[in-house]
């Protein structure tokens, strides 16, 4: 559909690392809002069939959104993105992981820091992403759970929202 916005992800093995480059073509308010209240991000994050459903989102420092993906069936994976810092419009980190319904983290499962910035490049909006996981380990069993996939589809489902959006 926007065959023509960059999307950029590249892993570094040695640093532990994912770094995501996306283009949207909306304005940097809209793709701000896209990516921080529950009702914008439970329409795009989770890749069809799956769905987001937000339990709770308290975007500011030191909040957290707990959310689950949601199966065609109704099956729930939980998950909590606790947020470090804020920078309006221009950035927020985060600590990401899977957890229970309640938002105790399932250490079992990788955790990452998430660097998410933002900047309006005439009428796109660039959001780089940079995932630093602990080990080579979580990052791999990252890569095999489909995150590349996944967040290739979940961009798509915000390309469509923002379109849907526009004014």
């Amino acid at each position: 559909m926007n065959g023509n916005l960059l999307f950029d992800f590249t892993i570094n093995k040695e640093n532990n690392t994912i770094h995501i480059m996306r283009e949207f073509n909306a304005e940097l308010e809209l793709v701000w809002q896209g990516w921080t209240t529950a009702e914008l991000l439970d329409q795009w994050w989770g890749p069809q069939p799956w769905r987001a459903e937000t339990k709770t989102l308290d975007f500011r420092e030191g909040g957290y959104w707990l959310y689950a993906m949601v199966s065609p069936e109704g099956e729930k994976h939980w998950a909590k993105t606790n947020y470090i810092s804020i920078e309006k419009e221009k950035s927020f980190r985060q600590k990401d992981g899977f957890c229970d319904e309640n938002g105790t983290m399932n250490l079992s499962f990788p955790q990452n820091l998430v660097e998410n910035s933002f900047s309006q490049k005439e009428n796109k909006v660039l959001v780089d992403m940079i995932l630093t996981f602990d080990t080579l380990a979580d990052l791999e069993m990252t890569i095999e759970m489909g995150f590349k996939e996944g967040m290739t589809i979940d961009f798509q489902q915000l390309d469509e929202l923002l379109s849907s959006l526009k004014k």
